[in-house]
């Protein structure tokens, strides 16, 4: 998760969706320092810049040393574990854009469908909405590139741009030819809440990324929903499925709108300065009284396993979905003047009881499976644990192993949700945190909050 001071992870590979325009950073922290530490041994450096002039003269084509001394850096660090890795300046100024949650780009939301990029959404009142894109279109070219087979990043970096420059898509929609449509881009800011009242005034937000100004965005739509609600809500829902995190001090004060102080999260690394306990607020609950219910699937990380985690420690909320993706550690982004940035990681986040989330995910309370014809039937997400070179859970912080949640999350593959179902009528997981709250106003059995 990304922190002003923490940045949150790279964009999870394990996600379907990316917010447009966004490339999304785990929990990470700014810093200094690493950078200086000497080599062991010069000679291994010196092997490197052999290597690389061997390559300059022999290569079939030609190589900048630019270009080598890049590669070579990404090579270094992302051997290490799945989450370092090297940013050169564009993708630095690139992820720091997309913190602040505003850029220069179209204003759509987006999921790969087949490998090919479909919208989910289009932002309200930027080029995309204004150009007419809809839900379930298909980009397949970008400024006459096809587009099928790009990975996300690729997508993102063509769409985005300088706010008056111009990027045409090619159109493919159901039921009619493809068309061509040429957007101005414009400069987007992220509106990372979205909200609405369900069922018995049922207040509903989902969160999509952790930004700088997410915590701002909740509080305003929670006041909203209490204001149609006239004053009350008998239960609240904070959305997280495929939301890959964000900010570290967004995940705090988001939660720290549901809990009156309190352990959020505590970070230790090999370093003792990165130990840190982050402590939410005395007195910042918006909601007391509501009971509440986190929605999780196995895309939901990082800052959305902070606060589902932190959540379900405190008693505050039931968490209800399948097993989250276990992605608890902390990347440090340490710039390199003029070169872009380092994204090292150096430590490990654990919940407010001491449980390391690395590996293991946060268990939901109630596991609500995606029925099959809400699943995007090609695809399998994959878990932190899943991939290769991640970092093993090394325990609690009260030395006690960490408990497996394999088994209480659901051991089968997870498909992904469709993106376009998430937070609609249509949404079996919504429908069944509506039908817990409910069933808590009510006072059935089984359906005490917390």
């Amino acid at each position: 998760m990304i922190s002003k001071s923490r940045l949150h992870d790279a964009a999870l590979k394990a996600a379907a969706v990316a917010m447009i325009t966004l490339t999304l950073y785990g929990c990470d922290s700014t810093g200094a320092g690493a950078a200086s530490t000497p080599p062991d041994d010069p000679a291994d450096f010196a092997l490197l810049e052999t290597v690389a002039r061997v390559v300059q003269r022999n290569y079939v084509e030609p190589v900048t040393s630019e270009e080598l001394t890049r590669d070579a850096l990404k090579g270094m660090l992302t051997r290490l574990d799945p989450h370092s890795d090297y940013m050169d300046q564009e993708q630095y100024q690139q992820m720091n854009a997309v913190t602040r949650g505003e850029f220069g780009g179209i204003g759509i939301e987006l999921t790969l469908e087949n490998k090919v990029p479909e919208v989910i959404s289009p932002i309200d009142g930027t080029p995309a909405a204004n150009a007419g894109i809809e839900p379930g279109d298909r980009i397949v070219k970008i400024d006459g590139v096809g587009t099928a087979g790009m990975d996300v990043e690729t997508v993102v970096k063509r769409l985005r741009g300088p706010a008056g420059s111009r990027v045409t898509l090619e159109i493919a929609r159901a039921n009619q030819p493809p068309f061509q449509v040429t957007l101005t881009r414009n400069i987007i800011h992220v509106v990372s809440v979205k909200w609405a009242l369900k069922g018995d005034r049922i207040g509903y937000a989902r969160i999509t990324t952790f930004t700088e100004n997410t915590a701002n965005e909740l509080a305003a739509a929670i006041a909203k929903m209490r204001a149609e609600a006239h004053g009350h809500l008998n239960g609240f829902i904070l959305d997280l499925p495929n939301d890959p995190g964000g900010l570290l001090d967004a995940a705090v004060d988001v939660t720290g709108e549901f809990v009156d102080g309190g352990v959020v999260v505590t970070t230790r690394g090999r370093n003792h300065e990165d130990d840190r306990v982050y402590r939410a607020p005395v007195a910042g609950n918006l909601l007391p009284g509501v009971p509440m219910v986190v929605l999780i699937n196995s895309a939901s990380a990082s800052a959305a396993e902070i606060v589902a985690g932190a959540l379900q420690d405190d008693h505050r909320a039931k968490v209800m979905g399948t097993r989250s993706f276990g992605k608890g550690s902390v990347q440090t982004i340490i710039p390199i003047e003029g070169h872009g940035a380092l994204r090292l990681t150096t430590a490990l986040y654990y919940t407010p009881s001491g449980r390391s989330i690395q590996g293991q995910g946060i268990t939901p309370d109630i596991v609500v499976p995606v029925p099959k014809n809400e699943e995007v039937a090609n695809a399998v997400l994959s878990h932190e644990s899943d991939l290769f070179g991640a970092l093993k859970n090394t325990g609690s912080l009260n030395g006690r192993p960490s408990a497996s949640g394999v088994a209480a999350g659901g051991d089968h593959a997870e498909h992904p949700i469709k993106p376009l179902i998430i937070g609609t009528s249509k949404d079996a997981q919504l429908d069944a945190a509506i039908d817990y709250l409910q069933r808590a106003v009510r006072g059935e059995a089984g359906a005490h909050p917390g």
